[in-house]
């Protein structure tokens, strides 16, 4: 069976053809969804699920991995670290900043300081499930190795999400290296970038992003940045930019405006954006916070940009701008309270959802003007988050670390509909399909079917 390809339309894309089994637009081909807004505008999940109730299926995963799974057609893709029991010399960990020794807050697991160097092999593993029934199809080993530093321990060697255009799969494990197969599992082509030194070895997590022919990489570490594209058939790099920046770990984000298409990528020092075509600047910005880390959203003429580490941001930036656009009117306006560490934005209907640091807090802006709806209002039930807030064709849905999921009525109040109470820890973002939605928890990978 061929999977159609995936087809973008300015900021958003849509799946042609047919898929055996599933509707033609039940697809969640990367780790934002559809849009890359954390928005599913077709899907119609239940609004109530446990460990007893809505379960279409639970699978225990191999490894751990907080990256989001990703959906096309009948097909699942997941990401993870096996620990293989091969133990190697322990190494000191090679030189990275020592700027911060903060970590991420919000969650019972782990605390601030510099990871381990880890002294056995794992698998770098991707594997390829049946959405119907979450057996296993294939699952591929792109590197096994002993990694060369350790990871924040929230976090794990297994957090970027692959990306699709439901013909060939894209996965990058960061330092173990960047790999496209097809979706029965054959390798076409693989790339070595080199090892990346995090600041305080929290670990990699950038995502790839994909356009049309061409797949975009962002390198953000405490060595030599860059940003590079590469011909999403052969692997051929068309194009490599240098960048100033400490550590990142945020996904670009492609648009098109104007008939051209930029990649926007979030940092500490200047959110910048890129030709797609050539990889030259077109503008930058000043002004998130340190450890730049949540992927930014746009409605295709303004982008938003935030971070949340000590500071908070918020920028609405209007494309169609060149230059330094600090301090100018392209910054339509801004926000400095109540903003994500790690959860990236969601945008639908207009109004931007953000969660408050890492904290169980949520606020809703006016994209267009700014305006709260409502700013850190608490969510009941729910302490921690790390996962990034995503809506279906009616609902929004908040992840908390320990597994509880609040859904929420969209809308310009903060209206509970149903708490729900998963076994396992969350941190990975839900991915929405139909009737469906797809919950990777630290053990477990979770369907949830309405009816």
């Amino acid at each position: 069976m061929k999977i159609p390809a995936i087809l973008f339309l300015g900021a958003s894309l849509f799946i042609a053809g047919s898929f055996t089994g599933f509707a033609a637009n039940e697809s969640w081909p990367q780790w934002r969804g559809p849009l890359a807004t954390g928005e599913a505008p077709t899907s119609t999940p239940p609004i109530e699920w446990s460990e007893t109730k809505n379960l279409k299926w639970k699978i225990k995963i191999p490894g751990f991995g907080t990256s989001t799974p990703i959906i096309s057609g009948n097909r699942i893709f997941i990401l993870t670290a096996i620990p293989t029991g091969k133990k190697a010399e322990a190494k000191k960990p090679e030189a990275a900043s020592a700027q911060e020794t903060s970590a991420p807050s919000g969650g019972r697991r782990g605390g601030g300081f510099r990871a381990e160097a880890p002294d056995e092999a794992y698998q770098f593993a991707i594997l390829c499930l049946d959405r119907d029934s979450g057996k296993t199809l294939w699952q591929k080993i792109a590197r096994e190795q002993v990694p060369h530093e350790g990871h924040h321990k929230d976090h794990g060697f297994a957090s970027a999400s692959p990306v699709t255009d439901g013909e060939s799969l894209f996965v990058s494990f960061g330092s173990r290296g960047f790999f496209c197969y097809d979706l029965d599992g054959k390798l076409k082509w693989e790339k070595d970038f080199g090892k990346m030194q995090t600041k305080m070895s929290f670990g990699e997590g950038a995502s790839p992003a994909l356009h049309g022919n061409t797949v975009v990489l962002n390198w953000d570490h405490e060595g030599d940045d860059f940003i590079v594209a590469l011909d999403k058939r052969t692997g051929k790099e068309l194009w490599r930019t240098p960048r100033d920046e400490g550590t990142t770990w945020g996904t670009p984000l492609i648009v098109e405006h104007g008939g051209k298409a930029q990649i926007v990528v979030n940092a500490t020092g200047k959110v910048r954006s890129y030709d797609l075509a050539g990889g030259k600047e077109i503008w930058s910005c000043a002004g998130q916070t340190q450890n730049a880390i949540p992927t930014p959203v746009t409605d295709g003429k303004v982008v938003y940009v935030t971070s949340g580490f000590r500071g908070n941001a918020i920028q609405a930036i209007q494309l169609g701008r060149t230059g330094d656009l600090t301090g100018t009117d392209a910054i339509l306006w801004s926000h400095n309270k109540s903003t994500p560490y790690v959860p990236s934005p969601l945008l639908v209907d207009g109004s931007l959802y953000l969660v408050s640091g890492n904290n169980g807090m949520l606020s809703s802006f006016d994209a267009k003007t700014g305006r709260a709806h409502f700013e850190a209002e608490r969510l009941n039930g729910i302490f921690g988050i790390y996962a990034s807030p995503v809506a279906s064709k009616d609902h929004v849905y908040v992840l908390g670390r320990d597994g509880t999921c609040l859904v929420l009525k969209r809308g310009p109040k903060v209206e509970i509909l149903a708490t729900n109470k998963l076994n396992d820890k969350t941190d990975a973002s839900i991915a929405l399909v139909g009737k469906q939605l797809f919950i990777r928890g630290h053990e477990n990978l979770y369907c949830i079917e309405g009816n």
